[in-house]
């Protein structure tokens, strides 16, 4: 009997060895992953809904490369105006628990962007301002994007109208 214990014990330790030696190259191999940089991903902007003030979307990041990357977690966003790409305002706030993920050519990850609309502020305080669109810096990377998205900022950077996800898949 104790035997027979002895060799399905072992039995159950080799499997289970033989499963996570399968497991670990896989880890292995997103973690020899490049990251992606700035000319890597494409950056857009998905409108999606409006209401009680806010208006919402997504910032799409899009593999445009020949070769799989790595990224994730949070980038920078702001707005920006005046024709020459001057950041208007405070940049985005940030929320949820970023993650990293591995983007064949071709593939996106998108962060929830919420906009408080300015209007919404004391003129005074807000300063309003015409925005040309959006300053993304893609996660990790110092270079960033220009994405066109006319709308109204604050110049008062004490004012945050932008709130963004961490990159999640679509």
């Amino acid at each position: 009997m104790k035997t027979r214990l002895g060799t399905t014990a072992s039995v159950v330790v080799l499997a289970f060895t033989a499963l996570v030696a399968v497991a670990v190259p896989a880890q292995g191999t997103a973690q020899r992953t490049p990251w992606c940089g700035n000319a890597d991903l494409k950056a857009g902007y998905r409108h999606s809904d409006d209401g009680a003030g806010h208006s919402f979307g997504w910032i799409v990041l899009r593999n445009r490369s020949d070769h799989t990357c790595r990224t994730g977690g949070f980038g920078g966003i702001s707005y920006v105006g005046d024709g020459n790409g001057t950041r208007i305002g405070a940049p985005a706030d940030h929320t949820g628990t970023p993650s990293t993920y591995v983007l064949r050519p071709g593939q996106r990850l998108r962060s929830a962007l919420q906009e408080t609309r300015a209007a919404d502020y004391e003129r005074a305080h807000c300063r309003p301002h015409h925005v040309d669109g959006f300053r993304v810096y893609v996660p990790d990377s110092r270079a960033s994007q220009f994405v066109a998205h006319a709308t109204t900022g604050c110049l008062n950077p004490g004012v945050h109208l932008l709130t963004h996800q961490a990159y999640r898949r679509p």
